[in-house]
């Protein structure tokens, strides 16, 4: 560890008298704006400053915290920024990933895992990261608050914030504090009015690759890796999972370093979106053979992708499967409990923590387990490769491995398909979009009329049998979510949810999921948007989708 000369400097601290500024309501994913709100003068110091506000005196002063995130532009802005003002509220050492990268799911892991040479733990973090959105000078920037559980903080934390942001009058900060070269690990020490503070740079992979071998057979998925005959691809859309991509699938597990794509992060990421889906994920998709026109050479049998924060995932192999309702199916099945749960991990994180939940998984490419208490991008990855791993781990040397495909296949036989698709309208005015809302909500107050609209659009399609707006009430701390997604369920199993979602900077994106359950095995061959057309056109019906929004077509079909 190489101690950075400080010469014992003292700083100083500053009250920054401040008014409030609208707009600071953080949701489920924190705060998420364009880089040219949070530039503008005390937009991010309000924040932060409103959030050491609503935490507990002995969650700063004296506290270690982690700041870093998924390396999108403005952020090594503000990891100085950030650092200033945790010197300035008493806060005793700030830990940062090299280059100002760590994960979401990484940071999870350092909060809950490691363990400062003084013994010191993180009691909490601040994420730099607006997900699976943009980044760059015009594009997306957010922040949000980890817990020292490392998940993201509750309800009770979020709206102290937010009202915290609504009667500010002033933020304190180190101004004096020298900026900290984020790029070289080590240690810089400072003296300030309330004694030592310190500032760590330190590896964004170990910890986080130290977990992951603890939970993972490494051993195993490397003979895996190695066989001549599987061939695998991995592609980080130039997000922070290149951080740990190298490190975990070349260096531990002995993939080709041709199997990587896109994996040196980019402040904004290379100018693509970096969601991992069939339409952003372009380059994984042509390779997989899965574009429009067909690959000059034979695709990899296993293919994946992470966002840019890499607690997402996209599976691809000859088929894939989405999370869905396929779950309860399995859960039922094999009489385990299981939780449905509106979007956003910390309802996860609670149910883990009072150890009510084990594995989870939430329909926009997030899975994980209790390892962590953020959805993890690549333990998806490697919980994948160790079932390939075990299913072949005596045919290696047979004819043909087991595949993604046969899995899929062997699920749909034991189970049932459950045919889904997800279509997203994004950056939809937001008075239409809370128009079209309530339109439905008030439909749902009569099944006969929401029926009669059914057959008026296919004759084919079941009736409803129940109409609601999703409502949670936490198991374990009684709290209750309102308003978590309007729901049509009919006779046959399917189901239509309807969702705003709080994940983009401006407008509103309208989530619509449509899902059809088969159980005969004769039909679950079909094409998944062939098989789910007729929902398809009962939603866009129901809805009166074009009417309130104007839009014809979605902007990404999943």
């Amino acid at each position: 560890m190489v101690v950075v000369e400080s010469k014992e400097m003292v700083f100083k601290v500053s009250k920054v008298s401040t008014t409030p500024i609208d707009g600071q309501k953080p949701g489920t994913s924190g705060l998420r704006k364009k880089v040219k709100v949070f530039i503008q003068p005390h937009y991010l110091q309000n924040f932060v400053q409103s959030t050491f506000n609503a935490l507990t005196p002995e969650k700063v002063r004296g506290a270690t915290l982690v700041v870093s995130g998924d390396g999108r532009y403005f952020s090594k802005d503000a990891i100085q920024i950030i650092i200033k003002m945790s010197a300035a509220n008493g806060v005793r050492r700030v830990w940062v990933g090299q280059n100002g990268l760590l994960s979401t799911p990484a940071v999870s892991a350092v909060i809950r895992e490691r363990v400062g040479v003084d013994g010191s733990k993180a009691t909490g973090a601040f994420i730099l990261t607006a997900s699976h959105n943009p980044g760059g000078p015009h594009e997306d920037f957010g922040i949000k608050y980890n817990m020292e559980n490392g998940g993201p903080a509750p309800e009770a934390i979020t709206d102290k914030i937010f009202e915290n942001t609504k009667t500010i009058t002033e933020y304190l900060i180190a101004e004096d504090l020298p900026n900290i070269d984020i790029s070289t690990i080590g240690v810089a020490n400072f003296s300030g009015p309330e004694g030592q503070f310190d500032v760590e740079v330190f590896d964004s992979a170990s910890d986080y690759v130290k977990l992951m071998k603890s939970i993972f057979d490494f051993e195993l998925i490397r003979k895996l890796l190695s066989s001549s005959k599987f061939t695998f691809c991995y592609d980080a859309l130039h997000g922070v999972a290149g951080a740990y991509a190298h490190r975990i699938f070349v260096e531990e597990l002995g993939a080709q370093e041709s199997s990587l794509l896109n994996c040196v992060p980019k402040e904004d990421f290379g100018g693509g979106h970096p969601d991992p889906n069939l339409t952003y994920a372009k380059e994984l998709v042509a390779r997989m053979g899965l574009g429009k026109s067909d690959s000059a050479v034979d695709p990899p049998e296993f293919g994946a992708a992470a966002d840019g924060d890499a607690d997402r995932n996209m599976i691809l192999g000859k088929r894939s499967m989405p999370t869905s309702a396929a779950i309860d199916v399995v859960a039922k099945n094999l009489n385990l409990k299981f939780f449905e749960v509106p979007t956003g991990w910390k309802f996860f994180g609670n149910l883990m923590d009072a150890g009510l939940c084990s594995i989870c998984g939430e329909e926009s490419f997030g899975t994980g387990s209790d390892h962590i208490r953020e959805k993890d991008g690549i333990w998806a990855v490697l919980a994948w490769l160790s079932i390939l791993a075990f299913k072949n781990k005596e045919n290696l040397n047979g004819d043909k491995l087991v595949t993604v495909e046969d899995i899929v296949r062997q699920h749909w036989a034991i189970y049932g398909r459950h045919y889904y698709t997800r279509y997203d309208y994004e950056n939809v005015d937001a008075g239409a979009a809370k128009d079209l809302m309530a339109y439905l909500v008030k439909l749902q107050s009569s099944l006969d009329e929401i029926n009669s609209s059914v057959k008026g659009a296919r004759s084919d399609v079941s009736n409803v049998i129940n109409a609601d707006e999703f409502e949670y009430k936490d198991p374990v701390d009684g709290s209750v979510s309102k308003h978590q997604g309007i729901r049509f369920l009919f006779e046959d199993g399917s189901r239509l949810v309807f969702r705003l979602s709080g994940t983009g900077s401006e407008g509103a994106t309208i989530r619509l999921y449509i899902e059809q359950y088969e159980k005969d095995s004769s039909k679950t061959g079909r094409d998944s948007q062939e098989a789910l057309a007729p929902l398809v056109e009962v939603a866009l019906k129901l809805s009166k989708m074009l009417e309130f929004t104007g839009r014809s077509a979605p902007t990404v079909i999943t």
